[in-house]
């Protein structure tokens, strides 16, 4: 006898295949997404998630197999295709004219018009309406080059719920958005389920998919693994199902040593409209933690500390002596290394392949006569490839072909290869599967406990408290308090990250007192 309280099935997918140049991104696979459910996609880097997401949307078109849209056969050859049939994404990575405003990106495919020429007030009104709807206060005239990595993500969420689609599929959407901007985003995720909207949710955070969906179904290598309620699952046995093993949480051991000198202290640091009189230092063996909510700061700070901002004023200090950070070549000649938060934009270049990203920053040391040594440039590589897990049909396969998880992994890992005495880490494991971002969590460990002086920036509260010997906690470019790890809970943290200080911290009291 049929269920009487089964939802009907508004999308399914019968032998989905699709390859690209050399990799089969999925084989085979066969699963439904009920009407009026936010249902899971998870999986390791590369399992197919994303591409399953892209085929949904009309952007990649399946090589085999057929996806059916409320029982019939459907065909998008273009993203408005999908569009049209009501169905809208959150991209993992961010994709706007960075040169227009914040209205046009989010009007784009819609323009208004009046007496045929375009209604600019009317395009700001729908462009404000549509991020008041998510909650998000944000300068509808404000050219989106302007703009943090999380604000640009909450622009995007606007645009995919505020085209009225009936099915969302939202791809890591919280991966830039610190913990009160997520809050609010599974809020929305509960008012669009209330509203009969179909999410697919894609995300690594186990915790999301436990708060948020009703049904997840598990990728492995491009196959389908299982599909279940949420309810049938448990963590572990998620994990063990995405790959093929269980992972305890980490416990960093740098924890245990003793810290070394002082590798870098910025003082008074400041750059205006961005943040001011920010004080800190980070001793060798250190990881320090940079806390705050979106706009609190923290991915500008690491720019001028790395040459980035021009604008930036205060001192920096390197091992005890005052130095002029003025490019990021000055930087890496200081032992500075910098992953940004945008791999996309600001961390690789993605028409070159996986092993010229990984040594570009390293040539000279692997030439000899002005010639590199492919030899020992492609071992350097293979190590990484191995000990990062990359995978990828070759190590020179365009870094563009790669998942975003992958393209992480490369990312750090040409860090890794300059051996860093300094190293400012944002946002690690973005878009990285559970058993990468253990390892992630593993060598960051390593890199302290060798001696390495290690700057943390992560949307991640859990994150920060758990790797962190101390958190610098910041808020809307101010520096609120300093919290050395015994005093570091994740409830005194978010209060100093909303201005709630109370009897919790006094700003700037504990900075400088460590060691």
């Amino acid at each position: 006898m049929a269920d009487p309280t089964r939802k009907p099935a508004i999308l399914r997918f019968d032998g989905l295949c699709k390859h690209f140049a050399g990799v089969t991104a999925l084989s085979h696979v066969s699963f439904e997404i009920r009407r009026g459910e936010c249902h899971a996609l998870i999986g390791e880097n590369g399992a197919g998630k994303s591409t399953l997401g892209r085929i949904v949307a009309g952007i990649h078109p399946p090589s085999a197999g057929t996806v059916y849209l409320e029982g019939k056969a459907a065909c998008f050859n273009v993203p408005l295709d999908a569009v049209r049939a009501g169905i809208g994404m959150v991209h993992q990575e961010l994709c706007f004219c960075p040169n227009l405003s914040v209205a046009d990106n989010l009007c784009l495919g819609n323009l208004p018009t009046r007496f045929a020429l375009l209604d600019r007030s009317a395009m700001r009104s729908r462009a404000r309406a549509m991020l008041a709807e998510i909650g998000a206060d944000i300068d509808v005239d404000a050219p989106i080059a302007s703009l943090s990595t999380g604000q640009e993500q909450m622009v995007q969420i606007a645009g995919a719920v505020g085209s009225g689609a009936n099915i969302i599929v939202m791809d890591e959407p919280t991966s830039s958005l610190a913990s009160a901007e997520a809050e609010r985003l599974f809020d929305l995720v509960d008012r669009l389920k209330a509203r009969g909207t179909t999410l697919v949710y894609v995300s690594h955070r186990l915790e999301e998919i436990f708060r948020l969906c009703d049904r997840v179904t598990v990728l492995r290598d491009g196959q389908h693994i299982e599909t279940a309620p949420i309810a049938d699952m448990t963590m572990d046995r998620i994990v063990r199902l995405m790959i093929g093993r269980s992972v305890d949480e980490y416990f960093p051991k740098h924890l245990s040593a003793a810290v070394g000198a002082e590798r870098l202290r910025v003082e008074g640091l400041t750059s205006p409209g961005r943040f001011q009189n920010i004080t800190f230092s980070v001793r060798a063996g250190e990881v320090v933690g940079l806390a705050g909510l979106v706009g609190a700061g923290r991915s500008e700070i690491a720019r001028a500390v790395f040459g980035l901002d021009p604008h930036a004023s205060g001192g920096i200090h390197v091992d005890g002596r005052p130095v002029a950070v003025r490019s990021p070549r000055q930087a890496m000649s200081l032992g500075i290394g910098y992953l940004p938060e945008d791999r996309k934009t600001q961390g690789l270049i993605l028409q070159m392949g996986g092993r010229a990203n990984l040594t570009l920053p390293i040539l000279d040391r692997l030439s000899r006569f002005g010639f590199v040594r492919t030899t020992a440039e492609r071992a350097l590589t293979r190590a990484f490839f191995e000990r990062l897990r990359v995978r990828a049909s070759h190590m020179d396969a365009p870094v563009s072909s790669l998942s975003g998880g992958n393209q992480q992994k490369i990312a750090l890992a040409k860090w890794l290869a300059c051996q860093c005495g300094i190293l400012l880490i944002d946002e690690p494991t973005r878009g990285v599967d559970v058993g990468a971002k253990a390892e992630i969590h593993a060598l960051i460990d390593e890199l302290a406990r060798k001696g390495s002086a290690i700057l943390l920036i992560s949307s991640e509260l859990s994150e920060v408290l758990n790797l962190s010997t101390r958190i610098v906690v910041l808020r809307e470019g101010r520096l609120m308090g300093e919290l050395p790890r015994e005093q570091a809970k994740q409830e005194t943290v978010m209060r100093l990250m909303a201005g709630v200080t109370g009897t919790l911290a006094q700003p700037n009291k504990t900075l400088g007192q460590h060691g």
